[in-house]
C-alpha cells in the first residue's frame, strides 16, 4: 500500500517530536506523559495515597505518571478497550467503560470512599470525517464526566481531554454545572496545531452527583444487548 504525503508528513513530524524523543530517553510509555505532568506540576492533582482510575490508558503514559507520583502508596485502578502491557502497581481491567456492567465492575473496585481522581485521555479511532470524529470525542468525554460523578470523593478532581468545535461550550457549561471549580489547561506538551484541551473539574456537586446516579440506574436497568421481542 503507498503511503500517502500527509502520513509520511505525519510519521516525519512523531520521529521528530521532542516529547516523544523525551520520552524514549526517559523511559515513558508516551509523549501524552508530560501532558499529565505539567498538569499536575501546576494543579497538584495527585498526593501519595490517592486512588487514581485512568479512563482509555493505553499505551499507559498516564498510569505509569500517576503511579510514580503516588510513590508505594495509593491505587491506580486501567482500563482500556486495547490491551495494555502490564505496568507494577496498576491494576488493568480491558473492556469498555461505556458498558454499563464493566463500569459496575469498576465501581466495586475502588476503595470504600471512592476516587480522589479520575483521568480521561480518551480519544475514538479517528474517521477523518471532522464532525462524527467531534462528535464521538464530546460522547465519550459526557462517559467520563458521569462515571467522575459516580466515583469522585467530595473533594475529587476529573481531568479530561476534549476538542474545540460543536458541542465544547456546552460541555464547558455542563462542567460548571457539575463542579464547583473548573480550569482550562493545555499543556506544552499538547500540539499547538492540535484541538486538544484539557478541562479540571474539582469538588463535584451533590447535585450534579444525584443525577449521574439516576442516569446509572436507568443504565443498569436497560439490558445492554436487546431481547429477541426488540
Amino acid at each position: 500500500m503507498k503511503v500517502s504525503r500527509t502520513s509520511k508528513a505525519w510519521m516525519r513530524e512523531h520521529v521528530n517530536d521532542p516529547f516523544v524523543q523525551r520520552a524514549k530517553r526517559e523511559g515513558y510509555r508516551s509523549r501524552a506523559s508530560y501532558k499529565l505532568m505539567e498538569i499536575d506540576d501546576r494543579d497538584r492533582l495527585m498526593r501519595p495515597g490517592d486512588s487514581v482510575v485512568d479512563l482509555g490508558a493505553a499505551p499507559g503514559g498516564w498510569s505509569q505518571v500517576a503511579r510514580q507520583r503516588l510513590g508505594n502508596h495509593g491505587r491506580v485502578l486501567a482500563i482500556d478497550l486495547l490491551q495494555m502491557e502490564e505496568l507494577e502497581g496498576v491494576q488493568f481491567i480491558q473492556g469498555d467503560f461505556t458498558d454499563p456492567g464493566i463500569r459496575a465492575q469498576l465501581l466495586t473496585l475502588l476503595p470504600d470512599g471512592g476516587a480522589d481522581l479520575v483521568l480521561s485521555d480518551l480519544a475514538p479511532n479517528m474517521s477523518g470525517v471532522p464532525l462524527y470524529d467531534q462528535a464521538r470525542v464530546m460522547e465519550l468525554a459526557g462517559y467520563a464526566m458521569d462515571f467522575s460523578l459516580l466515583t469522585l470523593k467530595p473533594a475529587g478532581g476529573f481531568l479530561v481531554k476534549v476538542f474545540h468545535g460543536a458541542d465544547f461550550e456546552q460541555y464547558v457549561r455542563d462542567m460548571r454545572a457539575s463542579f464547583v471549580n473548573v480550569m482550562t489547561r493545555k499543556p506544552d506538551a499538547s500540539r499547538g496545531r492540535s484541538p486538544e484541551v484539557y478541562l479540571l473539574g474539582r469538588n463535584p456537586r451533590p447535585e450534579a452527583i444525584e443525577g449521574a446516579r439516576q442516569r446509572e440506574i436507568e443504565a443498569q436497568e436497560t439490558p445492554y444487548w436487546p431481547s429477541e421481542s426488540d
